[in-house]
C-alpha cells in the first residue's frame, strides 16, 4: 500500500475521529470537458465545486480512460479497465479484456472499504455490467459488488425525465415522484443516505459514490436553469475558446507556451455558422445540466455540514472522459429507439419524443433527445485536441479536485504531477487503513495498479514506470515529460513533450525515434500484461 494510512495523514496532526479514518465521497460527472467548470476556466456557474477547489487541491494533469464504462471499471477497481474485463463497451467480445462485465478477479472500492468497516452507498450511474436489463442476472449490480444501498441506473445513458433501468437496491422501480429530473434524484438520494447513516450507524465511517449522468446527452434540463445562460454563448465557439484559454493561463492551469489547438476542421467559423439560435441553445442546455449538478452537490455538502462530517470527509470530484463530440444524426435513431431503447418513444404524458439533432427543434425538454456535438465539445476540451474515445489529451484529461480539511493542509493549490483513475482505490486504502486482498470470495485478485495520491498531495514522487491508455485502438503511454499517442489501431505513433507542448501541436516522433521505440516497447509489454491484446477485431485465440 502506497504511503501507509496512519503515517500519511497523522503528519497533519489534526486527525482524531475514529482513529483518523475519514469518510469518503467520490463524485463524478459524465462526459464533461476539462475546462467547463468555473475553477478550471469555464463560464458555467459552479460555486459549490469551485469552493471545494478553493479549500482543497486541483490536479492539472489527472487522467481517465476516455470512455464512460472503462473509466468506471478502472475507478472502482484500481486496475486498468481491460484487467477488470471492460476494455471496450458492454458486449462480450470473447477475450479476457473485453467481457463487458466486471470480472471476479477484481474488487471494488466498496468491497475493500466494507471489509474495513465502512458503510457503503451509491447514487447514480453504474454501467459496468452487460446484464443491465434483467433482474435474474444481478451478480455485478452494486449490492453484489460491495454497496449497502443503491439508487440509480444500471444502464449507461437515457432520458433525464424518464431514465431506463431505474433501480432501488436490487429492484427496478418506476419514477419515485413527479415531476422527476434524474440529476436532482441522484442528489436527493445521496442526501437521504447520509441522513440515514447519521441516524442508524454514526459510529461507522462511510463511502458514498455519486456518479452523475450530467452532462451526458441527451440535452435535458429545467427551463429555469437554461434561462440562466441566455445569451452567454452568443459570441460563438471561437471567442469562448480563446476566453477560456486566457483564463486557464491566468489560473496557472496551463502554460502560456502551450498553444491553443486549432478549431476542429469540421466546425465553421462562428460568423459563417448556420442556425445560431439552435447552436447557442445546445450549449445553454449543456451548461444548465452542469449547473444543476453543482446545485445538487451543494445539497450533499450542506448535509455533511449538518451531520458535522465536513472536516473529516475526503471528497473527490472528477469527470469520466473528455467532452463528447457525438452528433445524434439519423444513423443513431434505430439504436436509440429500438436496439438500446434508451430513448423513450413518448413522454410520461404521452407526447412523442423526437430523437436526433434537428435544427428545427430546440433541445432541453423531454420531447427532445439531442447532443451538443463537435463544436461545443471543442470548447469543453479547451485547450486540448480531440474528444471522448481518443487517447489524446482532449479525451483523457480530467479535472480532479480533492477536499479534506482534516487531512490536506494546503488550500487552493495546484498539483501538476500525473495521476490516474487507478490511483483512487489506492488513495482510499491509504487514508482508511483498508487492505487490498490477494483473494476475495474464492477468487485470486489481480494486484493493484495504482498508487496513493497522498504522495502527490505531499509533493512526493509516485515512483512508477509510466501510465498507459487504450480504447478502441486509440492508445498512449506517458512517462516523465514524454507522451506517445496514436489514433485508432492503424494510426502512426505521435510523440509529444508534455512539459513544453501539452496541447500536442508539435509531433516530435521524427526527431526522437529512440523515444518512440522505447515508449512503444513499454506500451506493447503493458498491453499484453493488462489484457489489452489481442484486440477483439484481430484474429486470434479467444479465452
Amino acid at each position: 500500500m502506497a504511503g501507509g494510512a496512519v503515517g500519511s495523514f497523522n503528519q497533519c496532526g489534526r486527525l482524531v475521529k475514529r482513529g483518523g479514518r475519514p469518510n469518503v465521497i467520490l463524485i463524478m460527472a459524465d462526459d464533461m470537458g476539462y475546462s467547463d467548470i468555473g475553477c478550471y476556466g469555464g463560464e458555467i456557474i459552479t460555486p459549490h465545486i469551485n469552493r471545494l477547489a478553493e479549500n482543497g487541491l486541483r490536479f492539472t494533469r489527472f487522467y481517465n480512460t476516455a470512455r464512460c464504462c472503462p473509466t468506471r471499471a478502472s475507478l472502482l477497481t484500481g486496475l486498468y479497465p481491460h484487467q477488470a474485463g471492460i476494455g471496450h463497451m458492454m458486449a462480450d467480445q470473447g477475450y479476457p479484456g473485453y467481457r463487458g462485465d466486471l470480472q471476479p478477479n477484481c474488487v471494488t472500492i466498496a468491497e475493500v472499504l466494507k471489509q474495513a468497516g465502512y458503510a457503503t452507498y451509491m447514487t447514480g450511474k453504474w454501467h459496468v455490467t452487460r446484464f443491465r436489463k434483467n433482474e435474474d442476472h444481478r451478480h455485478n449490480w452494486p449490492l453484489q459488488r460491495g454497496f449497502d444501498r443503491f439508487f440509480g441506473t444500471v444502464e449507461g445513458a437515457g432520458s433525464f425525465f424518464d431514465p431506463i433501468s431505474l433501480t432501488m437496491d436490487n429492484q427496478f422501480i418506476d419514477l419515485p415522484y413527479q415531476p422527476f429530473y434524474y440529476t436532482d434524484a441522484i442528489s436527493d438520494y445521496a442526501v437521504q443516505f447520509l441522513k440515514e447513516h447519521r441516524k442508524k450507524q454514526p459510529e461507522k465511517p462511510f463511502f458514498l459514490y455519486v456518479p452523475f449522468t450530467s452532462p451526458h446527452w441527451p440535452l435535458h434540463a429545467l427551463e429555469k436553469d437554461i434561462s440562466r445562460y441566455k445569451d452567454r454563448f452568443c459570441a460563438g465557439w471561437g471567442v469562448l475558446r480563446e476566453e477560456r484559454y486566457q483564463r486557464m493561463i491566468e489560473m496557472g492551469l496551463i502554460r502560456p507556451e502551450w498553444k491553443l489547438t486549432e478549431r476542429d476542421s469540421r466546425v465553421p467559423p462562428w460568423e459563417k455558422a448556420d442556425h445560431k439560435d439552435w447552436q447557442t441553445r445546445r450549449m445553454e442546455v449543456y451548461a444548465a445540466q452542469i449547473d444543476r449538478m453543482d446545485q445538487g452537490i451543494g445539497r450533499i455538502l450542506n448535509q455533511l455540514r449538518q451531520n458535522k462530517e465536513m472536516n473529516n470527509t475526503l471528497i473527490f470530484f472528477l469527470a469520466d472522459n473528455g467532452g463528447c463530440a457525438e452528433e445524434l444524426t439519423d444513423s443513431w435513431l434505430n439504436w436509440l429507439y429500438n436496439e438500446s431503447r434508451i430513448c423513450p418513444k413518448v413522454t410520461r404524458d404521452i407526447r412523442p419524443v423526437v430523437a436526433g439533432n434537428r435544427t428545427d427543434l430546440m433541445p432541453g425538454p423531454p420531447t427532445t433527445f439531442q447532443s451538443y456535438g463537435v463544436p461545443w465539445a471543442n470548447v469543453s476540451n479547451t485547450p486540448f485536441r480531440l474528444y471522448k474515445h481518443w487517447s489524446h489529451e482532449g479525451g483523457v484529461a480530467t479535472p480532479l479536485i480533492m477536499h479534506w480539511p482534516a487531512g490536506i493542509e494546503a488550500e487552493g493549490e495546484l498539483r501538476d504531477q500525473p495521476g490516474h483513475l487507478i490511483d483512487i482505490m489506492a488513495t482510499c486504502m491509504d487514508v482508511s487503513g483498508a487492505e487490498y486482498p490477494s483473494e476475495f470470495k474464492g477468487n485470486r485478485i489481480t494486484p493493484l495498479e495504482g498508487k496513493s495520491l497522498m504522495n502527490i498531495i505531499n509533493k512526493r514522487s509516485m515512483n512508477r514506470e509510466a501510465l498507459y491508455f487504450e480504447h478502441e485502438g486509440n492508445r498512449a503511454v506517458t512517462d516523465g515529460k514524454w507522451k506517445l499517442v496514436a489514433a485508432k489501431p492503424t494510426g502512426a505513433w505521435e510523440l509529444y513533450d508534455m512539459e513544453n507542448d501539452r496541447t500536442e501541436t508539435h509531433n516530435l516522433a521524427g526527431e526522437y525515434p529512440e523515444q518512440v521505440k522505447r515508449l512503444s516497447f513499454l506500451w506493447e509489454n503493458w498491453a499484453r500484461r493488462a489484457k489489452v491484446l489481442p484486440w477483439p477485431w484481430d484474429k486470434g485465440e479467444k479465452a
